[in-house]
């Protein structure tokens, strides 16, 4: 348990670079913003990685006995999770973490929140809470769905100071190609899923395989 609160409180401190402009704008300047998001995605991917690892290795303890109901919330929370992270990242943001340059525009999914790719990280994992019930997938998700929350309330914390307001700008397209991008990559990541990927990467175990049923 020691060693999953010390991968998990690595990730915090990895995923807390892209909340701070003065951080972020350091590292690109030192060895560029290709090197930088490269980087940084083998990294994070390396930790994510970690921590699921070490979940796997804990025993399981139930919390709640799993229903169908549970697995049907994560059913739908899930994919809406991803494509709304996979959209964020690909699109504009003035007000929150995106892969994007800064560029003082929005994309359309910011119709739907400021915060697609925190609020969809927050929806994926609380889902994944709900299906699973044990102590170590709410240790695990739970962890990644407060994370969310917090950074929500960072990044408008940073809009607040940067004097941005709340709806600066106003997306001229109500669905551009980040938003079919995502939901293009969130249906053949779901048919992937339906079709026994999940089983096939991580096994028989409860921690995944109650995440899609």
């Amino acid at each position: 348990m020691e060693e999953l609160f010390i991968a998990g409180g690595l990730f915090i401190a990895l995923h807390s670079i892209p909340t701070s402009p003065q951080v972020r704008s350091r590292l690109i300047s030192m060895i560029g913003r290709t090197a930088y998001l490269a980087l940084y995605s083998v990294a994070s991917t390396l930790v994510l990685i970690w921590l699921f690892a070490l979940a796997l290795r804990m025993d399981y303890v139930e919390l709640w006995a799993p229903a169908a109901w549970q697995a049907a919330v994560n059913f739908v929370l899930s994919p809406i999770g991803l494509f709304l992270v996979i959209a964020g990242l690909l699109s504009p943001n003035s007000y929150s973490v995106t892969l994007r340059k800064p560029t003082g525009e929005c994309g359309a999914i910011l119709r739907v929140t400021r915060h697609p790719v925190l609020w969809g990280f927050f929806l994926w994992a609380i889902g994944h809470v709900i299906a699973n019930g044990d102590v170590r997938s709410l240790v695990l998700f739970g962890g990644f769905a407060g994370f969310s929350l917090m950074g929500i309330r960072l990044q408008n914390k940073l809009a607040a100071r940067q004097s941005l307001p709340k709806w600066r700008i106003q997306p001229q397209a109500r669905i551009d190609r980040p938003m079919i991008v995502g939901l293009l990559l969130t249906s053949a990541a779901l048919l992937l899923l339906l079709a026994g990927g999940h089983a096939l990467l991580f096994g028989a175990d409860p921690l995944v395989m109650l995440t899609i049923q």
